[in-house]
This record gives C-alpha cells, structure tokens and sequence, in this order.
C-alpha cells in the first residue's frame, strides 16, 4: 500500500519519531475513509484540490481547530511530496491549498466590576507596602503600561502639574499618558508613605521595602496573587490588567488610534485584537439578554 510504504519511509529514511508516524497514519487513514465515503472509486492518486478542501470544511465544521487542520494537512503535503517523487502521482493536489488562518487567542481582561472589587472592596495592608501593592494595580489599571515601564518609572518621569507621565518602552521608545484626578489623589497618597517609611531611597517610583527598585518578578507575584481575589482567570499577569485597560477605553467609545497611542503599540493592527474581545462581550451581552438570541 501507498500509505504503508510512506510511513516505512519516514520511519526508515528520514528517522522521525514513531508518535509523528502514528500521527501521520490516522491523519491519511481518516483522509482515505472521507473520500471513500464520497466515492468508493476515488483513491490517493484521483484524489484532486477540491476534494481536500471538502475535507478542511468538514473538520472545520466538526469542530477541529485551524491549528489541527493545518497540522493533518501537513501530512497530506508530506505524502503527495512522497508520492511526486516516487512518480505514482503526476500532479499534486496539495500545491493549491491553503490552510485556515490560526486565530490569534483573545486578550484576557477583567470586568470593570471585578476591577471595582480589587480597588475597593479587597483589604490591603495599613502599611508602605500594602499601599505600594494597591498604587501598582491603580497604576496598571489606569495606565495599560507595561510591567517593564512601571518598574522603570523613576519620580521624576511624573509630571502633577501637567498630569502626565512618561515611560520608556519597547526599544526605548518614550511616549506620554496622561492621567486623571483619581490616579493623582493615589500617587500622593502612595508618596507621602513611601517618603516618611524610606527617606533615603533610590530614584525608582516603586521601591522594595529596602528602598531598591521593584524588580519583575516580585511585581508578577503581587498581582498574582490579589487578582486571585476577585477571578478565577487561568492567566493573572500583570499584562492582563493592560489588557483590561485597554478593553475597557474601548468599551467607553475610546477611538481605537487613541488607545493605540496611549499602548505604545506601533501598529494599528497590534490594537484592533481588543475590538475583538469588546465585539465577543457585546455578543454575549446581546445572547443573554435577547429573547430570540
């Protein structure tokens, strides 16, 4: 057999595993019982462009995703590529398929009411740090930045009198965000603590409780574990609350180039993926509360 004779050859000739060849053998032998169930005349060498992409709707349609299709469609090419060369095939039917796009996974983001829980209604510590741990969400939640920009923020990068800040991002790129009366009241607050528990420490806006700059990992734990709180989310990064930020400007009819502005994101395209995530809210939104949804 054909098929047999392929996968002897991957086993023997181009040594893959024998997982990848198993593999390799379901996604031909399901191939073979699709077309023979559209005609029991068909066989490798008849089959035509056409019939694989019956094929990809069909595994569309039963639910697979694009990133499975496209792995099954892999072994297809591999094996019409194998049979050109052995000259059983004239003409390879694979030359002209394309796969399904792989989705890129929505952002994961907060409701604004899970955000209102965090900020106001979760104990922090009367403390510097628990007032550091509850101005570091605030910040995020306010300003999209990312976990690199905040923990490089320094005093002198906040500007009150113009209610502004800047942060240097992805290649040193600086851009400004500006920020509103809230935040304002919470980085006063958060200063005024900061300076009387640690007179004498660095430049860095968000200081350890020695007075040394805030490093990643210890900010990545913190939000961890106080969005454990209020969510259940798999993920609980601190890039969920820029994509909370963002999610949520977008939902106040904030203009896309705006929020793409305030990001720092250098592509348009970058931003458009959270009108997705507002779109598939609005969707759920409409099934739930619509009597003929």
């Amino acid at each position: 057999m054909m098929t047999d004779s392929f996968l002897d050859y991957l086993r023997f000739e181009r040594n893959y595993s024998e997982k990848t060849i198993v593999s390799y053998g379901i996604d031909l032998t399901k191939f073979e019982e699709y077309f023979k169930g559209r005609d029991e005349n068909i066989d490798f060498t008849t089959v035509d462009a056409d019939l694989v992409r019956g094929w990809i709707m069909n595994l569309m349609e039963a639910g697979y995703t694009s990133t499975s299709v496209n792995r099954k469609l892999s072994s297809l090419r591999s094996f019409y590529r194998f049979l050109l060369k052995k000259g059983v095939v004239r003409v390879d039917p694979m030359l002209k398929i394309i796969g399904p796009k792989n989705k890129k996974p929505l952002p994961v983001f907060l409701k604004e009411r899970e955000m209102d829980r965090l900020l106001d209604e979760v104990p922090f510590k009367d403390d510097f740090t628990g007032c550091r741990d509850k101005m570091i969400l605030e910040m995020f939640y306010a300003t999209g930045m990312r976990l690199s920009e905040l923990i490089g923020l320094n005093d002198v990068d906040v500007d009150f009198s113009a209610s502004l800040i800047k942060v240097t991002g992805k290649r040193n790129k600086q851009r400004l965000i500006p920020f509103g009366e809230e935040l304002r009241e919470a980085m006063l607050v958060y200063l005024k603590v900061r300076n009387e528990a640690l007179p004498g420490k660095a430049e860095a806006f968000f200081v350890l409780e020695n007075g040394k700059r805030m490093y990643a990992g210890k900010v990545y734990l913190l939000v961890k574990r106080n969005l454990s709180k209020v969510v259940s989310l798999k993920k609980r990064s601190p890039h969920v609350l820029r994509h909370t930020f963002a999610t949520t400007m977008l939902n106040n009819e904030a203009e896309l180039g705006a929020v793409k502005e305030l990001l720092g994101h250098s592509s348009l395209t970058t931003t458009e993926v959270y009108t997705h995530t507002t779109f598939e809210e609005l969707k759920k939104v409409y099934e739930q509360a619509h009597p003929r949804a």
